[in-house]
Order: structure tokens, then sequence, then C-alpha cells
């Protein structure tokens, strides 16, 4: 069974466990970047849904751009082929283009994140 890793930072993460269910999914939640990254040391989801939040003013802005930078490194050793989907507000869209030059993304969704775009991605 196809595996998803939801990392939930925020009330904005959306909800898409039934739609997960209905593909198939088998799906795992996590409430943080860290717990995410023990979790791959064991774990090799072929989907992980997370959030993009950039750095501003702060270690992100100088060497790391988001709180994903780790994540994303990490996956190059545990998990290559998970395929990774960003969820991004508007106003910040422009930095996960900087991201994904540095590491591949699978997909970037702006919020809302539509259920239906979900679908048609993961399927």
């Amino acid at each position: 069974m196809p595996t998803l890793l939801s990392i939930i930072e925020s009330r904005m993460h959306p909800n898409f466990a039934e739609l997960y269910q209905k593909l198939g999914l088998d799906e795992h939640r996590v409430g943080s970047i860290r717990k995410a990254l023990s979790l791959l040391k064991n774990h090799q989801p072929d989907f992980i849904v997370c959030e993009f939040f950039y750095g501003y003013g702060n270690n992100y802005a100088g060497v790391n751009i988001s709180n994903l930078d780790v994540l994303l490194s990490t996956l190059q050793k545990y998990s290559p082929d998970s395929k990774v989907i960003v969820i991004v507000e508007k106003s910040e869209r422009q930095y996960v283009d900087k991201l994904n030059e540095l590491l591949p993304l699978y997909a970037v969704f702006v919020y809302p994140a539509k259920e239906n775009e979900m679908e048609a991605l993961l399927r």
C-alpha cells in the first residue's frame, strides 16, 4: 500500500484524510519537521505533504531558505524517491521556486489547496 506523510505545522494545512483513504494511501501524520526526520530514518513514504514557511530575518534567510531545507536534504539520504508536495501562501510562492532550484519538489500548491487538484496529482 502506498504511503503518505503529512507534516502538519499549522491550522491551514488541509485535512485530506478521507481523500487519501479513498485513494488507498496509508497516511502517517506528524506535527513537526523534527518528528518527520525521525520517522524518515525507518520509513520511506511515497509522498510527503508539507507546508512551506520562508525564514524572514532568521537563519533561514542566510544559510537556509525555509523550514523545509533540512527535510529535503535528509530525504536525499533516507528516502530519495519520496515525492514532496508543498503548500504555500501566495505571498511566499516566489521563495519556493528558489528552494526548488536547490532541491526538486514534486508539486506546489498555493493556499487553499483544492482537494480535486490533490486527487489528480496523487492518482
